[in-house]
């Protein structure tokens, strides 16, 4: 066991006091740690992989430092794995979570390692077909309507969110979040959130949302690219609005195509990829919700995305991001307003 400084990839984690804390935890794995190291995506939390006895374990933490408000929360992400276990949802097994900020000076879970493979870039997607890319988008699209169709109350959810106002309170707190990481000015942004504000739809319906749903989110079995492993990355879950999932979802389709080093894939841009309007179509035909005016909750994706990579800028100046890709994230913010604002020009 290192019981001195922990290494570079292992920034965030003290590996003593981690061990310790998995000792009571999980006792029955009888340790040690090992095999700690940190995973590609999640750039907002961050996430590692460990050993620990025969266990094979995820560990994920808040970022180091530039803690947003009502941002970063694990024992929401914990709570929420656990409710979906037992569901149709595919979601990683959890296994334990510490409140006690002088293990890692911040809260944290472990849960269980989800086999499977991410497409985490348009490189990534290149070597799937049009079959597979058809079966996977709808992969994609039916498990977020399995997600929409289960009973919060059911699952121990209730509580979870106050669907009530729900997209009136998001326009207002992605607001806070740019004004708290503000350290430049990017044009359009505060006008951007002002057209949301002013024309907020009256939901559909509410649900269980992910906050946060996209492809590279997303583990897929092995060997079978129309069967999702595992939904990851459950910090902004809450119960709320549907079509906030959808937007989002489409949002990331495709737009952040054309975007140097981006962060995410683009499948919809793709050749032999269904486009935006095909994976809305899918939606809808397993799902019994109206999706009027789901191009303003496309818009406030792209606010909402642009607000957290201005976050990450904003780490990224005070020197306290984990991973180099950070620094980039920053150059897209201005073209995701710019692609919000489109968005709402079209509806005129």
């Amino acid at each position: 066991m290192n019981t001195g400084a922990p290494p570079l990839q292992a920034r965030g984690v003290d590996t003593a006091r981690l061990s310790a804390w998995l000792e009571r935890t999980l006792p029955q794995a009888h340790g040690p740690l090992g095999g700690l190291e940190r995973l590609a995506g999640g750039r907002s939390n961050l996430t590692y992989r460990l050993r620990w006895g025969d266990l094979q374990l995820v560990l994920r933490r808040p970022p180091l430092g530039h803690v947003l408000p009502t941002a970063h929360d694990m024992g929401r992400e914990y709570r929420v794995l656990a409710a979906l276990a037992p569901t149709a949802v595919p979601v990683p097994r959890p296994f334990g979570r510490c409140e006690d900020p002088s293990v890692l000076g911040a809260p944290f879970y472990v849960m269980e390692l989800a086999v499977g493979g991410a497409y985490r870039s348009d490189a990534d997607l290149a070597p799937l077909d049009g079959a597979a890319a058809l079966s996977t988008a709808h992969a994609v699209v039916d498990t977020l309507a399995e997600l929409h169709a289960v009973d919060p109350d059911a699952v121990g959810l209730a509580g979870f969110g106050r669907p009530e106002g729900f997209m009136e309170r998001q326009v207002r707190r992605w607001r806070r979040q740019w004004d708290a990481s503000r350290t430049r000015e990017v044009p359009g942004a505060d006008a951007l959130n002002d057209r949301l504000a002013a024309n907020c739809p009256r939901p559909p319906g509410s649900s269980l949302v992910h906050g946060d749903y996209k492809l590279d989110n997303l583990l897929f079995a092995p060997g079978a690219a129309g069967r999702v492993a595992a939904v990851l990355d459950w910090e902004m879950s809450t119960l709320g609005d549907p079509l906030s999932d959808l937007g989002m979802l489409c949002m990331y389709w495709d737009g952040f195509a054309g975007i140097a080093r981006s962060p995410v894939p683009s499948p919809g841009a793709l050749p032999g990829w269904p486009d935006r309007a095909a994976l809305v179509d899918r939606y809808a035909r397993r799902s019994t919700l109206p999706l009027d005016g789901l191009d303003w909750y496309v818009a406030f994706a792209f606010y909402k995305i642009a607000a957290i990579l201005e976050g990450i800028h904003c780490r990224t100046v005070q020197g306290l991001t984990v991973g180099e890709e950070s620094a980039d994230l920053a150059r897209a913010v201005p073209l995701l307003v710019g692609r919000g604002h489109a968005v709402l020009d079209a509806l005129r």
